[in-house]
C-alpha cells in the first residue's frame, strides 16, 4: 500500500502522464507526485493539433488538459522542459539531463512516442515538419496562407485531417500515399474510396501508390521529387507516416520490450515497481485475444488510470474495446473494435452519402464498426462490439430496424 512518505515519479507529461498524476490523487495517494515532461507545456490534447489548433479555432491554452495551477492545487509537481536520461532500477532513481538524480518508490513510464520522419536527402530541412506537438504546429502555421503549396506525406488520419484544414485555409494541397489507398491500415477499400472522393471533391490532389524519392531546394525544400521524375512544388512538407514508440529509456533499463514496453493487464512492466501506459505500451487485449500496441487517446487515458491504481496498490485490470475517431471537413468518423479477419461487411445507409455506418462481422459476431456522421449508430455499435453480439446481417443492414433493438 502507498504511504505519505513515498515518491511516485511519472516520466512523460502527455495525456497518459497527466491522467496517471490526477488519478493517483483520486485513489487517495498522499505522497509526492512528480510529473516530468520533455516539453515545456503541461499535459495537453494532441488530437486537436491537426484539426482545431491548426485551423486557429483553439488557443494553446485551450489544448491544456490541466492548468499548472490545478496541478499545484493537487500537489502534483510538474517539471517541464526536462529529459530523463537514465533509470537505475536497482537504486530506484531516475537521472535528468541536467545531472540531477531523483528517487522513486514507484515509477510510471508514459513516454508516448515521436513522429516517424523520412530518411531521405533533404528530409532534415526546416520546412519538413511533423504534426505531433504544439511546437510542430507553431512551425507549420506561418506557411498556411492562401495560394501556398503543401505536400503531405501519408494518407492516414494525421495526413487527411491536416489536408482538410489547410485546404479550407486556401492552400494547394497534395497528399502522397505509398499504399494503393488512403486509410489502408485501418479500414476497408469501400471506406477508403469514400474519403478519397471527399478529398478530391474538396480540391485535394490525392496520389496513391506514390513513390517518393527525395527533395530539392536549399536551404528550404522547394520541390518533392517522385519516382516517375515528377517534381511537385512545395512551400512546406508535412510528414504523417506514423509513430515511433518511446521505448529508449525502458530498453536501456532492461525492461521487456516487444513492439513497445510489455505490460500486463494491470499496466505492470517486467519490473514490479514500474508501470507504463499509453502509446508506448504493448498490452494483452481480452477483446482481441492477443497483445496489441494502440495509438489512441482512449487507450492512453484508460490505461493510465489502471496504471495509477496499480501504483497505489489496487489491482484493477485494464479491459477495454479500442475506439478511435477522426474529423475531416464536416465529417466525423468514429471507429470501434478492430476489423482484421472479418468475413462479412455490411453497410447501413449509403456509401455515396456523407452519413453511413459500416459493420464488420466474423462468424456472425460483430467485431468492429465505422460510423460517418452517425453518432447514435456509433454509440450502439460500441455496446454491440463490446458484448460480442451475434447479429442477424439482414436486420443489421435494414435501416428500418433501430440499432438499439439489436443492442438490447
Amino acid at each position: 500500500m502507498s504511504t505519505p512518505e513515498q515518491t511516485f515519479v511519472i516520466v512523460g507529461a502527455g495525456q497518459a502522464g497527466g491522467e496517471v498524476a490526477v488519478e493517483l490523487r483520486k485513489t487517495g495517494f498522499t505522497g509526492r507526485v512528480l510529473l516530468i515532461g520533455e516539453e515545456a507545456h503541461v499535459p495537453y490534447r494532441r488530437p486537436p493539433l491537426s484539426k482545431a489548433y491548426l485551423a486557429g479555432q483553439v488557443t494553446e491554452e485551450g489544448l491544456y488538459i490541466t492548468q499548472e495551477a490545478t496541478l499545484a492545487k493537487h500537489n502534483i509537481e510538474f517539471v517541464g522542459n526536462t529529459r530523463v536520461t537514465k533509470i537505475d532500477r536497482a537504486a530506484k532513481t531516475v537521472t535528468l539531463a541536467d545531472g540531477r538524480t531523483l528517487h522513486y518508490d514507484k515509477l510510471a513510464l508514459t513516454t508516448g512516442g515521436q513522429a516517424r520522419m523520412l530518411n531521405l536527402p533533404g528530409a532534415d530541412k526546416a520546412n519538413v515538419l511533423a504534426v505531433r506537438t504544439i511546437g510542430d504546429v507553431q512551425k507549420l502555421k506561418p506557411y498556411c496562407e492562401p495560394g501556398k503549396s503543401i505536400v503531405i506525406i501519408g494518407g492516414g488520419f494525421i495526413g487527411l485531417e491536416t489536408a482538410a484544414v489547410v485546404k479550407k485555409l486556401g492552400m494547394k494541397v497534395t497528399v502522397l500515399e505509398g499504399l494503393p489507398r488512403v486509410l489502408a491500415r485501418v479500414t476497408v477499400p469501400e471506406v477508403s474510396a469514400f474519403f478519397e472522393r471527399v478529398h478530391r471533391e474538396a480540391g485535394v490532389d490525392i496520389r496513391t501508390g506514390a513513390q517518393l524519392v527525395g527533395f530539392e531546394g536549399d536551404p528550404l525544400v522547394t520541390h518533392v521529387v517522385l519516382g516517375n521524375g515528377e517534381k511537385l512544388p512545395a512551400d512546406v512538407v508535412v510528414v504523417g507516416i506514423g509513430l515511433i514508440a518511446g521505448t529508449e529509456l525502458a530498453e536501456a533499463a532492461g525492461l521487456e520490450l516487444d513492439n513497445g514496453i510489455v505490460v500486463d493487464e494491470y499496466a505492470h512492466t517486467s519490473d514490479p515497481d514500474i508501470v507504463a501506459a499509453g502509446d508506448c505500451t504493448n498490452h494483452p487485449s481480452q477483446f482481441l485475444g492477443r497483445r496489441v500496441r494502440l495509438e489512441s487517446v482512449q487507450n492512453a487515458m484508460e490505461q493510465a488510470r489502471t496504471a495509477a491504481r496499480s501504483m497505489a496498490g489496487k489491482r484493477e485490470p485494464y479491459h477495454t474495446v479500442p475506439w478511435f475517431w477522426s474529423d475531416q471537413y464536416d465529417l466525423k468518423l468514429q471507429m470501434v473494435g478492430m476489423s482484421g479477419g472479418f468475413d462479412q461487411f455490411i453497410v447501413r445507409g449509403d456509401l455515396n452519402s456523407r452519413s453511413f455506418a459500416a459493420f464488420y462481422l466474423k462468424g456472425g459476431k460483430l467485431i468492429a464498426a465505422d460510423a460517418v456522421n452517425r453518432p447514435q449508430d456509433f454509440m450502439f455499435a460500441k455496446k454491440l462490439v463490446a458484448a460480442g453480439a451475434q447479429i442477424d446481417p439482414l436486420r443489421l443492414a435494414d435501416e428500418a430496424v433501430p440499432l438499439k433493438e439489436l443492442a438490447a
